[in-house]
């Protein structure tokens, strides 16, 4: 039961991001609330308010069939102008950073709403306008609903304001990247208080059974709660093979365990069944899911913007900034990561990309298209810096793992510079870095 409700939210979630999730739903009480006041109308709302309150009805039936056509155009002009800078900030921010950024801007939950409440008044006011009585009677005509319609028109064009407002600063690319640094930071910073610091022995897994995917995709989540119950329940040991994220290929093995073999092949295939069940594929990637893909959309936008095309180092030295507080914040995690029960015993032991690998491939890239910029060489030479003078490294190793970066910094950077005073400049920063811990570091 567990297993089926958690991927009852986990396909929630994943709807949750498509952008026409809260239009479409939206849309529908916009539906609802239109037969409703219909509903209202043929119980004589409209003749009790003429009597009471007359200023809340609209009596008179061309003025009203005006106002709802007027509106209905109105509100078809505005949703095809507000999708068209949808798409065209999907295709800049493709372009300009990193096709990686587009499920992050599509499940932007205001402007799913935004969209889904022009969707609704349009609903509404359609289907207000078929409600008008052809003979224009007063007393049958939908006056109160007219009025509604105008307070909707009204709510729609707010909304069209403010969304203006919001998409002139999604297109930033100072906004996009400070949204994936808050959602990578939140999701690291997650890991870190969860994250036990217990020393597990987890022994050898190379002869445990073997797990085989039976789809194609990227992994996107993991319940361990569910391994962890099946773990105990029939006194296993678990592996989770594949790093999170990693695409998997059908037929590779993703788990592995350890355990006494039930008599029956039916129920060792059940349970098999059932802990493959606790993965979750998907053939998108999301940061919330994912804290690494932060790492590597940040490199690209970065790497993009040291393009001949573009020639934006400014926007490169922001990214080195946000790159250097997301390795100080992994700088305080284990490489490896567990699962335990209460009785603190380490049940699953879950792969992980290493500090060592995460640095690598950011500082490969970087190297490799923003070395002939020295001012982008000298930021890096300062986040290497910073990392080394962290006091809440839970690892001493990051930090050769970190004087191996700057060697390999180094060696680019002179041989790409002939210039004196840029080789100088090179050679005062490795100074630095080496006067930090003289005895330790050697460069």
């Amino acid at each position: 039961m567990k297993k089926y409700i958690y991927k009852i939210f986990n396909s929630l979630e994943k709807l949750e991001s498509n952008i026409a999730f809260y239009p479409s739903i939206i849309s529908l009480f916009g539906l609802l609330f239109a037969f409703l006041m219909i509903y209202l109308e043929s119980i004589g709302i409209s003749k009790y308010l003429v009597k009471h309150y007359p200023v809340l009805v609209v009596n008179n039936t061309e003025t009203a069939r005006n106002l709802l056509t007027t509106f209905i155009a109105g509100l078809i002009s505005i949703m095809v102008f507000s999708f068209s800078l949808v798409m065209i900030l999907l295709n800049q921010a493709s372009s300009n950073f990193s096709p990686r950024v587009l499920p992050g801007l599509i499940s932007n939950r205001r402007h799913q709403i935004i969209l889904g409440t022009y969707n609704a008044a349009l609903l509404y006011c359609i289907f207000t306008l078929v409600s008008i009585t052809p003979n224009g009677d007063k007393y049958q005509m939908p006056g109160f609903s007219v009025l509604l319609s105008i307070v909707f028109m009204t709510l729609s064009l707010g909304a069209f304001i403010y969304f203006i407002h919001s998409i002139s600063q999604e297109i930033q690319v100072n906004t996009i990247m400070d949204k994936i640094f808050i959602k990578s930071k939140l999701r690291l910073e997650k890991l870190v208080e969860a994250e036990k610091h217990i020393d597990a022995g987890f022994e050898d897994t190379s002869d445990w059974k073997n797990i085989m995917a039976n789809s194609t995709g990227y992994m996107q989540d993991v319940s361990l709660k569910a391994l962890a119950d099946l773990a105990e329940s029939h006194d296993l040991m678990i592996e989770v093979v594949p790093i999170k994220g990693a695409y998997i290929l059908k037929g590779i093995p993703v788990i592995k365990y350890k355990g006494e073999a039930s008599d029956h092949m039916e129920d060792n295939e059940d349970l098999e069944s059932k802990l493959l069940d606790s993965i979750t594929f998907s053939n998108s990637e999301l940061i919330e899911d994912n804290y690494v893909l932060a790492f590597k959309q940040i490199t690209e936008i970065a790497v993009k913007a040291m393009s001949p095309g573009i020639n934006d180092p400014g926007t490169c030295i922001n990214a080195i900034d946000y790159l250097t507080e997301l390795f100080a914040l992994r700088m305080t995690k284990k490489d490896h990561s567990y699962y335990f029960n209460d009785d603190e015993k380490a049940l699953i032991h879950i792969n992980t990309v290493s500090f060592e690998e995460l640095l690598y491939n950011v500082m490969v890239a970087l190297r490799t298209y923003c070395k002939h910029d020295v001012i982008v060489v000298q930021k890096l030479f300062v986040m290497f810096q910073y990392l080394l003078q962290q006091n809440n490294v839970l690892d001493e190793n990051y930090k050769e793992v970190i004087i191996k970066e700057i060697v390999n910094l180094k060696k680019d950077a002179l041989d790409n510079y002939n210039n004196d005073r840029d080789i100088e400049l090179i050679k005062s920063y490795i100074t630095k870095l080496q006067n930090i811990n003289p005895s330790e570091y050697k460069f």
